[in-house]
């Protein structure tokens, strides 16, 4: 069994460029030395045994990492990582992290489905009994034709989901599915950066505003805002380009509630801010710049629109500057590092001196982390962020990064899909988070509430097809209201759910069907937001008893459905491994091999070194009036007209301040749920997936963190069970006494699979029993770290 002794033994080595982790089964022997044989026999003569190198099956972890696998009769008995000796700055290792390397717990968990399953209890209940493959594909195609025959297309609806990315597994196989059988309700943006996105467009007119990582050598100042690599990756690898960053003189500091593994292995300095009050600290650290001289006057002049009122866009002219609002000329508040203090709870002389810092210390790089932006009113520090980029000429420049979404320059960065989905004939959608909304009363919606397409949805949803997806009951907020929605078949007629495992969404289905691993089928990925990277998935093992591909379960259905030579156009798995190699081949990868040839090499992934990594916005830079950028008035916008446009000013200002959260330690609901909580990532699983894993559970438990200020006040112990709670749901956990999150917030890890009681409360630590399904107002985006709660002892 793997401890978190034997874990914490080697997870300080992680960051070590040289450093190639053992077999993880050695990690087993605690007193083990580095390198030590795993505790059984294995012969490299042996001719049973086969040494695989495979992507890392793709869930959305923040990274694509290469595995090397040992495989014997059929079976993976060893799992290790990417023994290249590179550790060069242009192709470092594409090393994987704890989850990956304890992957085969998850390919031979005893819970896997097995064979479809049919509803016989009541949604929730968990209560199937096994069908044919043949029964449950005539079910689906039934259930597809009778809802569209009813209510029309519009009616069906995949929800978001990132299980697999594949092109074979994933939800994209169902998207080509319906696309073909005349379309579905169509989503846009995520649970993931949905303010990121649009916010980031708001200032630069793109989301190509992120130079290539090699770059962050040349950096002299690295603010890591709300940003946790170490634990969700954000990049394969980029632990490593921040430690060779430090290592040629930048400095690091971390902005989070909590010293995560990334303050305490890659920052100088942690600055523990109050959650939510990012923009206060961002527009504190303006008016330093603006008081002491210290922003680039010459590059705002030349480079962007709003700063002053000499440089507000047309139609303008008497509109609240940037300047305006930081100043306090129109609210007769200055936002100084005083105003700031009592709201971020950072020390004035803090947010000075990392003003300073930043706007000196040039070149430099803000990263804005995502968990930041999943907040109410999340687009305004995405906005800020960028601007803070902006007046100090941060952008543009080697070693400097405009911030923002910031994807991969100089063309956006990986695909992640390429598999066709096809045009989808109902042009309508709705924002992804809004799901929920678009099943009680979807013909009620409109642009109010972010429909794109339409003055108003044709029908409310009324089947859902979730495919490599735990949102229907698990990642989605509020999940005692979402359960309720669910459960009533008369607002949702018809729920299939397509997964390797009885997720908490999957035992709200009608029908679940067993999909393979990725290691059971053909597969293709490419790099996560930065990277230079192809991964090859060839099938590693058999699949599980009647466990199939989600393209294979796809066109089975699109058969029954009378269109199945459409779909898979004579293709199977391999086959469109190989369509999707020609098109990276054309896109980004010239040299990348034909598939025969890539499957002989066992290499496993095909790299493009950078040699020259790519800056965002350089052009623009350079000349502004010959390469201006793609917003209205061709320059950063720091005041935008089409924010403006809107006439919503206090909640979407057209230039980004500070607006205090709808639930908030300063409300009245602190009176009864005094403490800020909010869920982040967490090694032990990737999102939800991988809870059940035994390994990781043990080396990173479930539990609340809290300061031991709150849990004196509340007669805390260390692990003891404590009541986490507020008016939309309790969950009861143990809790980690400690220094390293500030006083007033608490934090549960996101993911953990929700487990009611018969009381309804939950036994597993699941955040979003405690969320709230209010959408930010202009992205339409997730807001659920906005949480107040009370925890008491169990």
């Amino acid at each position: 069994m793997l401890t978190r002794r034997c874990f914490l033994k080697w997870s300080a080595l992680l960051g070590s460029s040289a450093f190639v982790l053992p077999p993880l089964e050695a990690l087993c022997d605690p007193d083990a030395p580095p390198g030590a044989a795993p505790p059984f026999p294995l012969s490299s003569q042996d001719p049973a045994v086969h040494i695989i190198r495979t992507g890392c099956p793709s869930h959305n972890c923040g990274g694509r990492c290469l595995l090397r696998l040992t495989v014997r009769e059929g079976k993976i008995i060893r799992v290790e990582t990417d023994d290249r000796p590179s550790d060069t700055l242009a192709d470092p290792q594409l090393r994987a992290c704890i989850r990956g390397r304890a992957y085969r717990k998850r390919q031979d968990h005893p819970d896997r489905l097995r064979f479809p399953l049919k509803r016989t209890g009541a949604r929730g209940e968990g209560k199937f009994e096994r069908i044919t493959w043949d029964a449950a594909l005539s079910l689906m195609a039934g259930e597809l034709r009778r809802v569209k025959e009813a209510y029309g297309n519009p009616s069906l609806y995949i929800p978001y989901g990132t299980g697999s990315y594949s092109q074979t597994n994933g939800r994209q196989t169902a998207q080509r599915l319906l696309n073909l059988f005349g379309g579905s309700l169509g989503s846009y943006n995520n649970y993931s950066w949905a303010c990121q996105a649009a916010a980031t467009a708001t200032v630069f007119g793109t989301n190509v505003t992120g130079n290539q990582r090699q770059d962050w050598v040349k950096a002299k100042f690295i603010l890591m805002w709300g940003w946790n690599p170490s634990e969700m990756r954000d990049g394969t690898n980029t632990e490593f380009f921040l430690r060779r960053a430090r290592d040629n003189g930048a400095r690091i500091v971390c902005i989070d509630p909590r010293m995560t593994l990334s303050a305490a292995a890659l920052a100088d300095e942690w600055v523990p801010i109050r959650p939510g009050t990012d923009t206060a600290m961002m527009s504190a650290m303006a008016w330093v710049m603006m008081k002491e001289n210290l922003v680039d006057a010459a590059f705002i002049k030349t480079h962007c629109t709003g700063f002053d009122e000499t440089l507000m866009p047309e139609g303008a002219a008497g509109a609240e500057s940037y300047t305006d609002y930081i100043l306090g000329r129109r609210d007769g508040i200055p936002k100084s590092p005083d105003w700031a203090e009592p709201i971020t709870g950072i020390p004035g002389g803090t947010i000075a001196r990392l003003a300073r810092e930043y706007a000196t210390l040039k070149p430099g790089v803000l990263y804005q982390g995502y968990g930041m932006q999943r907040r109410a009113y999340g687009e305004q520090v995405v906005r800020a962020g960028c601007v803070l980029a902006a007046i100090t000429g941060n952008v543009g420049l080697p070693g400097s990064w405009a911030g923002g979404l910031a994807l991969q320059a100089p063309d956006g960065g990986p695909a992640w899909t390429v598999f066709p989905i096809g045009p989808n004939p109902v042009k309508t959608s709705i924002p992804a988070f809004l799901w929920t909304e678009a099943v009680i009363r979807g013909k009620e919606m409109g642009p109010e509430e972010g429909v794109r397409g339409a003055d108003r949805l044709d029908h409310n949803i009324k089947l859902i097809y979730a495919v490599a997806s735990n949102i229907l009951a698990n990642q989605h907020a509020d999940l005692n209201r979402t359960a309720e929605i669910l459960r009533d078949p008369r607002r949702v007629e018809f729920i299939a759910v397509q997964d390797n495992f009885l997720t908490p969404s999957a035992r709200f289905a009608d029908l679940v069907l067993p999909a393979c691993t990725q290691f059971e089928t053909w597969g293709v990925s490419d790099g996560w937001k930065y990277g230079e990277e192809i991964f090859l998935h060839p099938p590693v093992v058999e699949p599980l008893s009647e466990t199939k591909s989600d393209f294979r379960i796809c066109a089975e259905i699109a058969e029954r459905l009378g269109f199945g030579p459409a779909y898979t156009e004579g293709r199977d798995e391999r086959g469109w491994v190989e369509w999707s190699l020609d098109r990276f081949r054309e896109s980004r990868f010239p040299n990348l091999p034909k598939l025969d040839e890539f499957k002989k090499s066992n290499a496993g992934a095909h790299v493009k070194p950078v040699f020259s990594p790519a800056v965002a916005l350089a052009d623009f830079r350079r000349d502004p009036d010959k390469h201006p950028l793609p917003t209205p008035s061709g320059k950063i916008e720091i005041f935008s007209p089409a924010l403006a446009a809107l006439g919503k000013p206090e909640t979407i200002p057209a230039v980004p301040k500070y607006i205090q959260e709808w639930e908030s330690p300063f409300g009245p609901e602190a009176k009864t749920y005094p403490l800020q909580a909010f869920g982040h990532h967490t090694l032990s699983r990737v999102h939800s997936t991988m809870e059940n894993i035994d390994w990781l559970e043990e080396a990173f438990p479930q539990r609340l963190f809290i300061n031991p200020i709150d849990a004196e006040a509340r007669s805390l112990r260390n692990a003891d069970s404590v009541r986490v709670f507020n008016a939309r749901g309790e969950t009861i956990l143990p809790c980690r006494v400690t220094p390293l999150i500030r006083p007033g917030v608490v934090a549960i890890p996101q993911g953990a699979w929700w487990t009611p009681d018969e009381n309804g409360t939950d036994r597993a630590g699941s955040i979003n029993v405690l969320t709230s399904s209010r959408w930010t107002p202009m992205a339409f985006g997730n807001a659920q770290h906005t949480i107040m709660v009370e925890v008491k002892k169990a």
